[in-house]
């Protein structure tokens, strides 16, 4: 198998596709004897015949029209490989865990389409401290939880009021705002992975009880039928307005800071330009 390699591969691809060996020769710009010796050494590596060959044309034999498709496999899969490492400059992959930018996350997309045509914008949410950087799944982060993770640099792009979800015939909905002394007697519904509210909002002897949720629309959910509350950062409401769910500023309660996260061995290079837009965005409010 360490006798395989993808010049191998490639030649008996374009033979299959060309018809002859003069042929496959001039689409991969090598020469006639080059192909036979590429194809010749993987039938022998791999102890088959993959090639028959008559006085008018080249056609695989069974087992050969296996292995071109296989090859075929392989060769696109390591394509796409060099595109994904090599497409740092045409491709950004914003990630988000519950809500992307609330209000400016439109703004965002078009503000980028118009000033930066050659880097296409994917926002991507995933649910994980780091909002997919770790993962792999994206290129910057928007984070709301400090990021104790020191292969990630951040930095501040704007703040959020906090905001508490109620069903909409919660009584507390009646009001313009509330305190966190109104909730403490609630339930509180909480993502300890991701989320940005925890017991430690309240003072040590008046903390709410709590239950744990993992996804924003279960959480919604449960908030909408009445059985215990939310409180979360003020792009949630923009993001997930719901049916049956009103949200109401928490006055009392420190805001949400908004991070932008990256890589800092290997920051994408758009970082300063998403840093940028994203803090006059966010001043602009």
């Amino acid at each position: 198998m360490q006798d395989i390699d993808l010049r191998q591969l490639r030649c008996l691809v374009a033979i299959v596709d060309e018809g002859t060996f003069t042929d496959a020769a001039i689409a991969l710009g090598v020469s006639q004897a080059a192909v036979s010796r590429a194809v010749a050494s993987l039938e022998r590596a791999l102890g088959v015949r993959l090639l028959r060959r008559t006085s008018r044309e080249v056609t695989p034999t069974a087992t050969g029209a296996r292995v071109v498709a296989q090859a075929r496999r392989v060769l696109a899969d390591v394509s796409d490989l060099v595109r994904e490492a090599t497409s740092g400059h045409t491709r950004l992959r914003v990630g988000y865990a519950w809500s992307a930018l609330g209000r400016h996350t439109v703004a965002f997309q078009r503000h980028w389409s118009a000033a930066h045509r050659d880097t296409d914008l994917h926002l991507v949410r995933v649910n994980s401290p780091s909002a997919g950087l770790a993962e792999g799944a994206c290129d910057l982060a928007v984070v709301r939880r400090p990021l104790d993770d020191r292969r990630f640099g951040t930095a501040l792009v704007g703040l959020e009021r906090r905001l508490c979800a109620l069903a909409a015939d919660d009584p507390l909905a009646r009001r313009r705002s509330v305190r966190l002394a109104d909730l403490a007697a609630r339930l509180l519904l909480v993502d300890r992975r991701t989320g940005t509210a925890t017991p430690d909002l309240w003072p040590p002897d008046s903390r709410p009880a709590t239950e744990e949720t993992h996804d924003v629309d279960d959480w919604l959910t449960v908030i909408a039928a009445g059985r215990g509350i939310g409180v979360t950062a003020e792009s949630t409401a923009h993001q997930y307005p719901r049916p049956g769910i009103v949200y109401r500023p928490v006055r009392d309660a420190e805001p949400v800071a908004v991070r932008l996260a990256w890589w800092r061995d290997d920051p994408h290079p758009a970082l300063r330009a998403v840093l940028e837009l994203l803090t006059e965005l966010y001043r602009a409010g």
